[in-house]
């Protein structure tokens, strides 16, 4: 049984301050936000286990900083979906705009279309998987977590990475500073099946690539200072 929050009639304050009661007592109710139409920054600070379904796209920030809770929107997202997400799930059943999933220390990000430039960036332990394609500048300072993308990447992938792994099945446009094609190990192909199965993604594991920091930026070297 869920409660739906009709947005016709319900201001977006009164959306997010039901939700977060919810989340904070533990609750793990169910709600379905209907006509959401476009709003910014919805189901934001969800600190606990909730089942959020929103029927339809959302603007700015949705999902930001969510902490265990589930969050599936029935369209597409604007930029930064799920930004500085903790833990917990977030599906996006259509596209995804700039920056998704940026600073992310947690949980998994299940993006069903395409994500725009900027995916990943600046991640920090969040696992992101888009079943599409993504633009340019994707996982750039990426830190840590994994990003899986089933489809191409854009320009300069993995700019200025530290230990985040990349995955890619389809092509790369090109590869940012410091990145670079890495061998794909046992490990690495348990960690990409088990990824791929959470997400319900139909790929393999060995049709991927897989790209990482050649550690040459982690100290000052002369010898490379056209790449700072």
């Amino acid at each position: 049984m869920s409660t739906a929050l009709d947005m016709t009639s319900t201001d977006l304050r009164e959306v997010n301050s039901t939700l977060q009661s919810a989340a904070k007592s533990q609750s793990n109710e169910a709600y379905v936000i209907q006509n959401p139409r476009g709003h910014h920054a919805m189901a934001c600070g969800l600190d606990g286990p909730l089942n959020v379904t929103i029927k339809g796209s959302t603007g700015y920030y949705c999902a930001g900083m969510n902490k265990e809770a589930t969050v599936t929107v029935e369209g597409s997202a604007g930029p930064g979906v799920a930004e500085n997400m903790m833990s917990g799930l977030v599906t996006i059943e259509g596209d995804a705009s700039q920056y998704a999933g940026a600073t992310g220390h947690g949980g998994l990000l299940n993006i069903k279309g395409n994500a725009s430039s900027r995916c990943g960036i600046s991640m920090k332990g969040i696992d992101i998987v888009v079943h599409g394609s993504i633009g340019h500048m994707s996982a750039f300072m990426a830190q840590k977590g994994n990003l899986v993308v089933l489809g191409d990447a854009g320009d300069a992938l993995g700019d200025s990475l530290y230990e985040a792994r990349l995955f890619v099945r389809g092509e790369v446009k090109s590869l940012g500073a410091d990145c670079i094609e890495k061998e794909m190990r046992q490990e690495h192909l348990d960690i990409l099946a088990d990824l791929l199965a959470k997400a319900g993604a139909d790929a393999k594991p060995e049709e991927f690539k897989r790209y990482g920091s050649a550690r040459t930026l982690y100290n000052f070297n002369i010898d490379n200072a056209d790449a700072y």
